[in-house]
């Protein structure tokens, strides 16, 4: 793994949030009042009940405990400028890692082992700073707040459960426009697409013995395949239809997103200027490309 990396200090959400998650979380903070009564009333509960569980049944990760995972987390923060939330690890065969953050005192992020086990030290940091990438951009009190909606919602008769249903494909949505934003912070964390693209691959059809025979290239040239398919009329209906009510949007789209914005000039215009020894020296260089 590289020392060196670009800093990217008064990091803001904004600069690298994904077009669509932006005007979804636009629409989302026009909702007056709401956001308080997350943070301030449910917020409480949650995250107490929440941190009691993880505290209770996993590894909570720090200089002591996996420290090899705690590194790589600070490094992932320092980069992205965003404070170290708790990291944990957790016994379970489903490959997944989430976070939790409703009103900004105990967030923290949860790795499982499954998904460890498929992952290079390089990928389970980018792992981290996708979940950092919530952290940043605050979906952890939006999302809580369109179920909320939804909640409320279902308890209207007949008018109601078309309402739900609405906003059921709202937040999906939403959801979906989220985890392109924080493949991009993952992005900007390693500094290295393949490293990115490689953890989709492995989500999408691997194993801790088939990882390692996977082919990156080819995967990138098959997710190039899956986004020609909006060539036609019939294909992009069929897409749409297929992911309308998935969480995540499919691996291949997501890597054809960061195989384009890797190559993007405003992702270059975010690198800075000098490279940061996580030993505490910086190195002038000539500039993103001589990197």
């Amino acid at each position: 793994m590289s020392s060196l990396k670009t800093q990217l200090v008064g990091l803001k959400a904004d600069s690298f949030r994904h077009p669509l998650d932006l005007e979804a979380t636009k629409a989302l903070k026009q909702i007056p009042g709401v956001d308080l009564l997350v943070r301030n009333l449910l917020g409480q509960l949650a995250e107490q009940f929440f941190y009691i569980e993880n505290i209770a049944s996993s590894i909570l990760v720090s200089d002591r405990q996996l420290p090899q995972y705690h590194q790589l987390l600070i490094e992932a923060c320092r980069v992205l400028d965003l404070e170290p939330p708790q990291l944990y690890v957790r016994q379970h065969p489903v490959p997944n890692a989430y976070t939790f953050a409703m009103r900004g005192k105990q967030p923290f992020i949860v790795m499982h082992t499954s998904l460890i086990d498929l992952l290079t030290p390089e990928e389970v940091q980018a792992v981290i700073a996708h979940e950092l990438g919530h952290l940043k951009c605050d979906h952890g009190v939006y999302l809580t707040l369109v179920n909320l909606i939804v909640l409320a919602a279902g308890q209207l008769p007949n008018v109601g459960q078309l309402l739900v249903q609405t906003l059921q494909a709202q937040l999906l949505e939403w959801v979906r426009c989220a985890e392109f934003t924080c493949d991009r912070a993952a992005l900007l964390a390693t500094q290295d697409p393949k490293v990115v693209m490689s953890i989709l691959m492995k989500l999408a059809g691997g194993s801790p013995v088939l990882a390692s025979q996977l082919n990156l290239d080819a995967f990138i040239e098959q997710a190039r395949a899956y986004d020609n398919i909006s060539n036609t009329e019939i294909g992009e209906m069929l897409k749409s239809a297929h992911s309308s009510q998935l969480t995540h949007p499919v691996p291949v789209l997501r890597a054809r997103e960061i195989d384009r914005w890797a190559s993007s000039r405003e992702y270059q215009n975010l690198l800075e200027n000098t490279k940061i020894d996580y030993n505490g020296k910086a190195e002038k260089k000539g500039g993103w490309r001589n990197w």
